[in-house]
């Protein structure tokens, strides 16, 4: 092109397209193609011309317009992304038709009817990362639009597009979104949910990987009072699952919603997470990293820091603050370590005695590779003391012995970890300190508020210790917090419900279990069974504690570390109405 005849100016450029384009045209490509020309004629066609718009270039699913000015393009996109909105309220989700657009103002070249350069590039790029429904502008836009418009703007950091050479800052513009259903919210605080990351890479092994980047991210929020923060167990439950956000909202109570995703090759890691408002959709905060393994951790924290972060304003920075000011903490920096970790994590929730016998040796093997890795120390006492508790140990004193050298250890090489505590106070309570087992669970709950696993089993603790009612309001707590809880959960509050004397919902919680067939389970809800006169039921399932456990009988079952309470007329209560059921003295 000669010299003389490049034509440059300054032009407003949208950038739009349809989302899941080849999905649409797969499921009815006739349908579709009828469908979008009815939208670019009854309302892309005639929101540009309103909006002085010229559509330069169309593809299957896309324009590009150049508009003369900032405040004309803005206004367009959000007009269509509104109108579109509505079109699709009464249209099944998998059919809808939904556009993503990008904005860029800059120098563009002018050859005929087409428009090339930059500007029109980095527009292109900006509609790849804007959300389904969405408008993302960049900075530029931002700084010409000012207040020209009624709008309020989410500044989502620096994005480093493909083929732009400098990263660009973007920001996501706010668009209501009607017809919206309120989220259950649980809490008067912010309340976030850890969606788990996505394992980006060829090998599956490196789920593990991916699960321990959620579970450290939920960790260090979940250290600060002033957030409600969902359990993995509940947010664990859309693993691999396509997951529209405001339906995760809704379903976990949680306001704010982080996504994300891990690959990992030999030494690099490439983590992405972007934080979305879960009554919106909108993408408050996006970030990239791309690291050596080695500094995985930092990017942890970073990411963490980060979130907080964003939500930090709305309480005068006192979150953020608190994060920076934290004193440090020994977590894990041992990849191995973490994957041990994890994979024990997955053991012991199975509940049986092979799988708390080899969560053991995973945890084992995490703490050999981590020394400093408390957490792993504290699961290790647990699955000993688990034993014991459950009939499983040849020998329980050592079973509790072990529990308390364990739980000890991950105190000493991680005071500021919760679960050390939390393990310490398991040993308290099935060796009769109640007191200090409160004690104890209380700490744990100061260093980690939103942890639901140490409140349910402060909830039981405190049945334990006759304040029964108070016990099963701490464990509802543990269930609101996580309610995609493991089924262990149901087993600890049956056993809560037959101490608060509601025998029927005990049974109704007992009789629910699916995946777990403990003795522990059965023997409260035989109880409960006789509680109520039920005495061919209660029998029935005493027969079914026998072919578990041949030689069961009532003093084997409720010594102190199996039945630990600290009222005699509470044990009693127990003791009684498995007589009244038929298990042998």
């Amino acid at each position: 092109m000669a010299e003389g005849r490049v034509q440059r100016r300054l032009a407003a450029i949208l950038a739009a397209d349809v989302v899941g384009y080849t999905r649409l045209m797969g499921r009815d490509e006739a349908g579709t193609l009828g469908e979008l020309k009815t939208i670019r004629a009854d309302l892309i066609d005639p929101k540009m011309a309103e909006h002085q718009g010229r559509i330069f270039k169309t593809t299957g699913d896309g324009v590009l317009a150049e508009f003369p000015s900032v405040v004309n393009a803005v206004a367009c996109a959000v007009d269509i992304q509104r109108a579109m909105s509505d079109r699709n309220g009464a249209i099944p989700e998998a059919r809808a038709i939904q556009y993503r657009i990008g904005i860029n103002v800059g120098d563009v070249i002018i050859e005929g009817d087409d428009v090339f350069g930059d500007g029109v590039n980095i527009a292109a790029r900006l509609e790849g990362i804007a959300p389904a429904g969405g408008v993302t502008v960049s900075g530029a836009v931002r700084d010409h639009l000012g207040s020209r418009l009624d709008l309020q703007f989410d500044d989502i950091g620096d994005q480093t597009l493909r083929n732009v050479e400098r990263p660009v800052r973007a920001y996501a513009v706010r668009l209501d979104v009607p017809g919206e259903v309120p989220i259950a919210q649980h809490s008067d605080k912010p309340s976030i949910a850890l969606l788990p990351f996505v394992n980006m890479s060829d090998d599956r092994q490196q789920d593990y990987f991916a699960d321990g980047i959620t579970e450290n991210v939920i960790t260090g929020l979940s250290r600060f009072r002033d957030l409600f923060v969902i359990a993995s167990n509940s947010t664990f439950a859309y693993k691999g699952k396509a997951t529209k956000i405001q339906d995760a909202s809704r379903e976990l109570g949680a306001r704010y919603i982080l996504e994300g995703s891990v690959q990992r090759s030999k030494d690099r890691v490439r983590i992405t997470a972007q934080l979305i408002d879960g009554k919106t959709g909108r993408h408050l905060w996006a970030e990239r990293y791309d690291r050596g393994v080695d500094d995985i951790f930092a990017v942890q924290d970073d990411v963490t820091e980060r979130i907080i972060g964003s939500l930090a304003t709305a309480y005068g920075g006192r979150l953020l603050k608190a994060w920076q000011e934290r004193p440090e903490v020994a977590g894990t920096r041992n990849f191995e370590a973490l994957d041990y970790f994890v994979r024990g994590m997955e053991s012991l929730n199975r509940y049986t005695k092979e799988d708390n016998l080899h969560a053991r040796e995973l945890f084992e093997k995490a703490g050999e590779l981590d020394p400093k890795f408390g957490k792993a120390f504290a699961k290790l006492a647990w699955t000993h003391m688990i034993d014991a508790n459950d009939g499983w140990s040849e020998n329980p004193e050592a079973s509790l012995a072990n529990g308390l050298k364990y739980a000890n250890l991950a105190i000493e090489r991680d005071d500021a970890e919760a679960w050390g505590h939390y393990a310490l106070a398991g040993h308290c309570l099935f060796c009769g300190q109640y007191e200090r087992a409160i004690i104890e669970y209380q700490r744990a709950l100061e260093l980690n508020p939103n942890d639901a696993d140490v409140l349910l089993d402060f909830g039981s603790c405190l049945s334990y210790c006759g304040r029964a009612q108070e016990g099963l309001e701490t464990a509802q707590k543990a269930i609101r917090l996580n309610p995609h809880y493991p089924e262990w959960y149901i087993l600890q509050i049956g056993q809560i419900y037959y101490d608060v004397r509601r025998y029927h919902e005990a049974i109704a919680a007992l009789e629910g279990l699916r995946t777990l067939d403990t003795v522990y389970q059965h023997l409260y809800l035989a109880a409960s069974y006789a509680a109520l006169g039920s005495e061919d039921e209660a029998q029935q399932v005493i027969e079914h504690i026998l072919q578990l456990e041949p030689r069961a009988t009532i003093t084997m079952r409720t010594t102190s570390d199996m039945a630990p309470y600290k009222n005699s007329s509470d044990l009693e209560h127990f003791r009684e109405n498995l007589r009244k059921a038929g298990l042998r003295e």
